[in-house]
């Protein structure tokens, strides 16, 4: 079974045709487990590619968009959602909430409304790549599409 017929990958690329039909998935031969393992495979710089981070809110959920190299501050999330306990999600609440595994999980083409941010580091890039539903399937898209696909909020997310 071709990583194309896959179910989730199917669920992301639909929603990015729907966007736009020149957005397509990109399968990589060797597989993107982490941003630098992406980079290498697409040749570009390991900030380019977009990390989809869930975070449990108390009692709702928050995908942070963030740039291969940085890391998402939880202070900065507590401060622009004025919550007290913010976390990453459990690899079941991962799934349960955007329909994807942890590896796979694209900014696109969730099974639950979640509420998303995109870190306004992702702006020096010309183009980013974000995963599309399985470790070794991507797209690319620039950081106008990606708020417009994502419907997400830009906002100061890195420590």
């Amino acid at each position: 079974m071709s990583l194309l017929d896959k179910e989730p990958v199917k669920r992301a690329e639909k929603a990015l045709k729907n966007f736009d039909k020149l957005l397509k998935v990109i399968v990589l031969v060797d597989g993107a487990h982490t941003a630098k393992d992406a980079a290498l495979s697409l040749n570009c710089e390991i900030g380019a590619i977009v990390k989809s981070l869930l975070f449990r809110a108390e009692d709702s959920f928050i995908l942070s968009l963030i740039a291969g190299d940085k890391r998402c501050s939880l202070d900065k999330l507590k401060i622009i959602k004025n919550k007290k306990n913010i976390s990453m999600a459990s690899p079941e609440e991962v799934k349960t909430q955007t329909g994807y595994t942890i590896g796979g999980v694209s900014p696109v083409g969730h099974i639950n409304k979640i509420e998303i941010f995109i870190d306004k580091s992702l702006e020096r890039f010309s183009y980013l790549f974000a995963a599309a539903g399985h470790p070794n399937c991507v797209f690319k898209i620039d950081f106008i599409n990606l708020k417009k696909i994502t419907n997400g909020k830009i906002k100061e997310l890195t420590e």
